[in-house]
């Protein structure tokens, strides 16, 4: 099967990044899914909607002189603009986020302290 302009094929995920994923496509070809491709919502991070190894249906919206394949998720799964996106869950749990959260707090008021007590002149500043 050819890769052509409009045709709608299934490949794997094979690697993510900041711009997109790259899909593997039939006959070992590999295309790019722009993250503007990737869902018709706002997409922050591909990986909120992709990981490697998920199998994708895309749509093949470019293929240049070079031979660089376009694709397009959100062309190959067209859904009504009510529907409410899934996300991928967040790997990390509350407790992770709570621990983190209690920890940059601690740095920054000690940050605070020492640049205050560095105002003041400190401990056992003389007033003299």
């Amino acid at each position: 099967m050819a890769i052509a302009v409009g045709t709608i094929v299934e490949g794997v995920v094979t690697g993510i990044t900041n711009f997109g994923a790259f899909v593997e496509l039939p006959e070992k070809v590999t295309g790019l899914v722009h993250i503007s491709e990737v869902a018709d919502a706002y997409v922050k991070d591909v990986r909120d909607y992709l990981k490697e190894q998920d199998r994708v249906k895309v749509k093949v919206i470019h293929v240049d002189e070079k031979g660089k394949i376009g694709l397009s998720i959100k062309q190959a799964n067209p859904s009504p603009k009510n529907t409410t996106r899934e996300r991928r869950q967040p790997t990390v749990s509350f407790e992770d986020k709570l621990a983190k959260f209690i920890k940059d707090s601690d740095e920054r008021q000690l940050e605070f302290r020492r640049a205050t007590e560095s105002k003041r002149g400190g401990r056992g500043s003389s007033r003299y």
